[in-house]
């Protein structure tokens, strides 16, 4: 049988006092309330010796507050978004608030329902990476004065905080990189994607190979959690583009699908093709040669997201204008970028 959870009306009955004068104690309120010290020993020694823990719901309901936020983001795998998480996670305990996360895989529909299951569950506040197609949900968020940030990417339509980093500038820093270089034939492998930041990436692109008047070669995959589905394209678009000279992958994934697409085909890195790509990654260092990168500042951007929720879940800053924070990233040079045999030749 089921051993019943004692309530609060329970521990009030078993002592002969009032749920009220048990509800101020284990709400740390009896000297507000002037409850005697002797009452508050003998409440705290019976709820120790019967195990007694509060019902959170409950306690949420009671105060406004369930000192939870829910954190959401496209993969909480991915080493970029679970190193914001760790330190989203640690700051966020250190304030008070706990932190309960979980994956959105890139879709609309499990990102409504997740954002459902937080509004049940009376979450404080949001930091979420948002996928298309969610706008709505949201505004409906900000609508009912709800804290949200969101990071990563953003919806120009809704006016809400978020942190993002300069997605467009670092791809044309890069392109430009490899321009100067001397390549001319780069190709841009990148997910099909409407998101802003990977809309940004393909613009710095683009913008760098108009200025150099050169012709873009532009591969556009789709998000699979099966690494062969975005291999295949990748595969394709290589056997089909024989005199590339350079190669820019447009996220970390789409990298380490590329680098084995790469092996497989025996082409080799920088002889035959030059790499870089966005967010840089442990595989890209210790990869042979290792991975020339675009880094994002992840620190900086779990700091800056954390903060200013935390701002917001400040009662006395609760109203705070929206906060819209662009960071810089680094291009980090490493042996996957430097002028090929091929173009060495040629000077």
């Amino acid at each position: 049988m089921i051993k019943k959870k004692l309530s609060i009306v329970d521990i009030a009955n078993k002592l002969n006092i009032s749920k009220t004068t048990v509800s101020f104690i284990l709400n740390g309120r009896a000297r507000e309330k002037r409850i005697s010290e002797e009452l508050v020993e003998r409440v705290l020694k019976f709820v120790k010796e019967v195990g007694y823990k509060p019902n959170s719901l409950a306690k949420s309901l009671r105060t406004g507050k369930s000192h939870i936020i829910g954190l959401m983001v496209e993969n909480i795998a991915d080493p970029f978004f679970a190193n914001i998480a760790r330190y989203i996670e640690d700051r966020a305990y250190k304030n008070g608030y706990r932190i309960i996360y979980c994956s959105t895989d890139n879709d609309a529909d499990k990102t409504r329902d997740l954002i459902a299951m937080f509004r049940d569950r009376h979450v404080d506040g949001y930091i979420i990476a948002p996928p298309v197609g969610v706008e709505e949900d949201i505004a409906e968020l900000l609508k009912d004065d709800l804290p949200v940030v969101l990071f990563d990417r953003y919806f120009p339509g809704i006016d809400c905080s978020y942190v993002v980093t300069d997605n467009l500038d670092s791809t044309y820093t890069a392109t430009e990189y490899l321009v100067e270089q001397g390549y001319k034939k780069i190709a841009f492998i990148t997910l099909e994607s409407h998101q802003t930041q990977m809309q940004a990436r393909l613009d710095g692109y683009k913008k760098a190979l108009e200025q150099n008047n050169l012709n873009p070669y532009i591969k556009e995959v789709a998000f699979n959690q099966d690494v062969k589905y975005m291999s295949e394209p990748i595969a394709d678009f290589l056997k089909n583009n024989k005199d590339l000279d350079a190669i820019i992958f447009g996220t970390n994934r789409i990298g380490t699908c590329g680098l084995k697409v790469i092996q497989n085909l025996d082409i080799r890195i920088p002889d035959d093709v030059a790499i870089i790509s966005f967010d840089d990654h442990d595989v890209f260092e210790l990869y042979s040669p290792s991975i020339t990168a675009i880094a994002q500042p992840v620190e900086e951007i779990a700091a800056n997201t954390i903060n200013i929720l935390l701002s917001k879940l400040d009662s006395s800053t609760s109203n705070i204008d929206q906060k819209k924070v662009t960071l810089q990233n680094d291009l980090i040079y490493r042996g996957s970028s430097q002028v090929n045999a091929k173009l060495s030749a040629v000077k």
